[in-house]
């Protein structure tokens, strides 16, 4: 039997369709946002005058790949349901961490 998983990924400030998952660093810790290009453009522009006056350290250790609207699922109550039932430990809310996701679509295609 073949399955389709189809992915949508969704603003997280506004619940539109968002196209691009930006991740940042602030005070030590490392955030995941999924955005629309209209609110990717609102964080750029707030961000400007901090980067435009801040010391450039390099590149950063790339984290993965940069997730697009294909290659997350975005059906939270099916990968935590998977997660449950394969043994991993899934939050009820919230982000679902990155290896439970890879974990999910490995497992189903």
């Amino acid at each position: 039997m073949a399955q389709k998983v189809v992915t949508e990924l969704v603003d997280d400030l506004n619940g539109g369709v968002a196209e691009e998952t930006v991740r940042f660093v602030w005070r030590g810790y490392t955030y995941e946002i999924d955005l629309s290009a209209k609110n990717v453009a609102k964080l750029d522009k707030a961000l400007a005058p901090f980067v435009a006056n801040a010391r450039r350290l390099g590149r950063a250790a790339r984290l993965g790949a940069r997730t697009t609207a294909v290659s997350a699922p975005s059906d939270a109550a099916a990968v935590r349901a998977w997660a449950v039932a394969n043994g991993y430990e899934v939050p009820g809310r919230g982000r679902i961490p990155n290896d439970i996701r890879e974990a999910f679509t490995s497992a189903n295609g």
